[in-house]
């Protein structure tokens, strides 16, 4: 009675080593003495202990980082760039038996797309457009691994180091700059102050009933001092009709 009771322990034992679940998110390459037989999809799954193995592969949206690279633009600028690289796996069965390690491959295509497309390009159009500099690493990585089952969803580039001298002359250059556009805005307010003035003047000039109201608008402006004293050389009746008989 032992006998019959110990093959069935190990029986049991031996279904339950075979039990795989696999999560929504995965997908798992099933492998017969090394060969390649299915991909299960997701749910309780049962494989041949010792003989049948299965190798996970996660196809959710991957995060690379592009580590920091010394980059020389065109224009002879050492900068030090790094990114970020989204992916996905789209095929599990051609990301495992085509490539070795794809995150690693992935991460190495980056950093040579970037130092490439980085190095064409002058130290301003890097500042400038830095999506269409990702867009281009985007385009070379996608190239080179379009047979390996990955989709490459974006690459974006997220920090440039420049050297500290560049640094200072770019403030500099950003402060000439403002300084500039400061003085052209005065210099207009200034025009269009004057142009104003000159057209109050030519209205004053002809009506002496204005020269009047401006003479007693300035008397009271002076008049708010109280220590003021106000002269007249001559009687102000006297200026009317000095500007009649000058128009005459």
């Amino acid at each position: 009675m032992q006998i019959p009771l110990f093959f069935s322990i190990l029986i049991v034992l031996f279904l339950f080593s075979g039990i795989r679940v696999v999560y929504e998110y995965k997908r798992a390459l099933k492998f017969r003495f090394g060969k390649y037989i299915t991909t299960l999809q997701p749910g309780f799954r049962w494989i041949i202990p010792v003989i049948e193995t299965i190798q996970v592969v996660d196809i959710r949206v991957i995060t690379i980082n592009i580590v920091s690279q010394e980059v020389m633009t065109e224009d002879n600028v050492p900068c030090s760039i790094d990114g970020v690289v989204f992916f996905k796996v789209d095929d599990p069965e051609k990301a495992v038996l085509e490539v070795e390690e794809y995150n690693f491959a992935i991460t190495q295509l980056a950093q040579a797309a970037l130092r490439d497309v980085c190095g064409k390009v002058e130290l301003d159009t890097i500042l400038s457009k830095r999506e269409e500099m990702g867009k281009n690493i985007k385009n070379i990585v996608e190239h080179e691994t379009k047979d390996w089952g990955i989709e490459i969803i974006d690459v974006k580039i997220k920090d440039i180091q420049l050297p500290e001298n560049m640094r200072r002359m770019m403030a500099n250059q950003a402060e000439a700059e403002r300084s500039r556009r400061a003085r052209i805005i005065l210099a207009l307010a200034e025009e269009q102050a004057a142009g104003k003035l000159l057209e109050a003047g030519k209205l004053i000039d002809q009506s002496p009933s204005a020269i009047k109201l401006r003479l007693y608008q300035t008397l009271a402006n002076i008049a708010s001092e109280k220590n003021s004293t106000i002269l007249f050389p001559f009687p102000e009746e006297v200026l009317p009709r000095k500007r009649r008989k000058e128009k005459d």
